[in-house]
């Protein structure tokens, strides 16, 4: 009895969590749907990133104390960011790599960028100077990516899965990659493991 309570409460955590928090997400135009498959069109954006070496795991959560630090007021006007989501993890392996494998270099030697996306309404010139100099400021370029959408603790084998799926369609649409796969989080690691929304995202050309 008490654990059925116990799952009910967090159940209801986790279901009202994000709507009370109303977390920003990249604004996007999908041009093609298909199940748990798109393409979609981004605009210019600003990110927060850290670069982090190590297994996928532990670089995602040294990468995401250091962004968290920045938004927390960790900068030149200790000014407080709002969260946004998700929360992204891309190999920095040279593009041969890491398109034929991105999922799979997780070892020590292995390189990762984690982002932040900054809210709309900050430019470069407006948002305060990380105290960290680790964590950089970035503007990104209108992009337009194929994304695959998984539920799940996206384990390595499951992020290398969605990959293979992702590329698999990228092939069937007759679309041309043009860099290394994203694995993006949008959850808090508190999120129960079949609320929890993952994405593998791939760069295509326009």
């Amino acid at each position: 009895m008490i654990t059925r309570i116990l799952f009910v409460l967090l159940l209801a955590l986790n279901l009202n969590g994000p709507l009370a928090m109303a977390t920003e997400e990249p604004p996007y135009t999908a041009s093609l749907k298909d199940g748990d498959f798109e393409v979609r069109e981004y605009p210019s954006l600003i990110a927060a990133e850290v670069t982090v070496s190590g297994e996928r795991s532990d670089a995602i959560s040294a990468g995401f104390r250091l962004l968290a630090g920045y938004i927390f007021g960790g900068n030149t006007k200790k000014q407080s960011i709002a969260m946004t989501a998700p929360v992204t993890q891309t190999a920095t392996e040279s593009e041969k790599i890491a398109m034929t494998a991105p999922v799979t270099q997780s070892g020590s030697e292995a390189g990762w960028t984690v982002r932040f996306i900054m809210p709309q309404g900050y430019t470069l010139e407006t948002l305060p100077t990380p105290n960290d100099p680790k964590v950089k400021l970035v503007p990104l370029a209108p992009a337009r990516f194929a994304v695959v959408q998984f539920s799940g603790l996206a384990k390595e084998p499951d992020i290398i899965e969605q990959t293979q799926l992702l590329n698999a369609y990228i092939t069937k649409q007759k679309l041309t990659p043009t860099g290394p796969a994203t694995l993006a989080r949008y959850d808090p690691p508190w999120t129960l493991w079949f609320l929890r929304r993952n994405e593998v995202m791939i760069p295509i050309a326009n």
